[in-house]
């Protein structure tokens, strides 16, 4: 095992700890003059995991129990800001939500997700299991490349969308969203058959996302340059990072060039410092899940329970490019199929009225009502306010000029073609 010197933050493993954040919501949410409020108020209100506080019979909010990840103490020890989400204790900004959203753009930003869930499904009847659960075709998938996917319910929707890593012919390593990991794994066990296993092994990893145009410099000063996986959506496992045996892959949710380390929790803050050091001169700096989700956002990323949900099929919300209709059978096939060419389609808007369109603001052509908005904020590379909607796809064509209902204000906006941002 490793010795951390003096300075380094201690290892903390996803153990519990209680907090109470009485005036959260209303912090967040507040559109001050200060722009980063507006940011940070932006992730709150696009983010379906922050915590609805429960009140006792005296009328105060009674305790939140949330987990720690193993990099906890290093974003206490950073000066993150830290806000409980989805089940965790994480920081939303650092140094501020722009310039670690910019610093992501044009140097490099370095990301605590390991509040994501891992599973592996192994087995003879692996291949069969991926198949019957996910939409993607992983038939003739190779070892050590990546693809997505969503996995449906039986009526089309999307229980989760999820990375899925081919380790072997028979073992896969599945990344799945922190708010869903439970719902998944009980979704997954429910419905697999044949000789085939399935581990939920999220607490036993800690991940790391290095994102931005510096990031395979950094990697360089802490792993050997063969090592780093040289394709988009490729991974190598069991290489050697700061003295620790990791799995890095080349993904990513921010739009830009990076890559993502999964590590023992007790390396995670070794592996972390060690980054932080070697890309100072580089730029990197940490981020928060404020930057995330302006990155993600600019880049037209969907998310879980915005995007997407239980009753939106994935063709709804454009994700047809990870659904194989061709494909014998997969949970959901059947009902998606029956429900023939989608009436509704996810669309760009960028604003042009004054204001911020954010999550379920009615969408109007006229007065006819088209739609609802499913994320939306202040971009902070492309200078303006953009949005994604869910609207009738006889509206959707490009630079239709539409209003949505901001609490009970009309605000300009146009349709434009996704993503928003796309890197060089």
């Amino acid at each position: 095992m490793l010795a951390y010197s003096l300075g380094e933050c201690r290892v903390n493993q996803k153990k519990l700890a209680k907090i109470v954040f009485p005036g959260y919501d209303a912090g967040f949410a507040s559109q001050a003059a200060n722009p980063e409020k507006t940011f940070v108020g932006s992730f709150a209100s696009n983010s379906k995991e922050q915590p609805a506080g429960k009140q006792n019979k005296t009328g105060k909010e009674e305790e939140q129990v949330e987990l720690k990840t193993p990099l906890y103490d290093c974003h206490v020890a950073g000066g993150g800001k830290i806000v409980p989400f989805a089940g965790y204790l994480l920081p939303v900004q650092y140094s501020g939500v722009i310039a670690e959203h910019m610093a992501v753009r044009k140097q490099a930003g370095l990301f605590d997700v390991s509040h994501m869930g891992e599973v592996i499904i192994s087995g003879p009847d692996a291949l069969a299991n991926i198949n019957h659960l996910f939409t993607n075709d992983f038939t003739n998938m190779q070892n050590g490349r990546v693809r997505y996917s969503p996995m449906c319910n039986e009526e089309g929707g999307v229980v989760d969308d999820l990375i899925v890593y081919r380790m072997a012919a028979d073992k896969y390593f599945v990344v799945v969203n922190a708010s869903n990991r439970h719902k998944d794994v009980a979704w997954m066990k429910a419905h697999l058959t044949g000789d085939a296993v399935l581990e939920d092994l999220s607490d036993s990893y800690a991940q790391l996302a290095v994102q931005g145009p510096g990031s395979r410099a950094i990697l360089t000063k802490v792993m050997k340059e063969e090592q780093i996986p040289e394709k988009y959506y490729t991974f190598q496992d069991g290489v050697n990072v700061a003295g620790a045996e990791c799995l890095v892959s080349q993904t990513g949710y921010t739009g830009e060039h990076g890559y993502e380390i999964y590590c023992r929790p007790e390396d995670a803050p070794h592996i972390w410092n060690k980054l932080l050091e070697a890309g100072k001169i580089s730029g990197l700096i940490p981020c928060g899940l404020g930057a995330r989700d302006t990155l993600r956002l600019e880049a037209a990323m969907p998310l879980y329970g915005h995007e997407m949900d239980d009753t939106i099929t994935p063709l709804e919300t454009g994700l047809d490019f990870g659904v194989k209709m061709q494909k014998e059978e997969f949970i959901g096939k059947n009902a998606i199929a029956a429900k023939g060419e989608p009436k509704i389609k996810r669309v760009g808007l960028k604003v042009t009225g004054r204001g911020i369109i954010r999550e379920h603001c009615a969408v109007y052509a006229g007065d006819q009502k088209i739609g609802e908005s499913t994320s939306g904020t202040h971009c902070p590379y492309l200078g303006g306010a953009y949005a994604m909607a869910l609207i009738d796809k006889n509206y959707a064509e490009t630079g239709t000029q539409v209003e949505a209902d901001v609490r009970g204000r009309r605000v300009a906006a146009e349709i434009v073609s996704l993503p928003f941002y796309k890197k060089a």
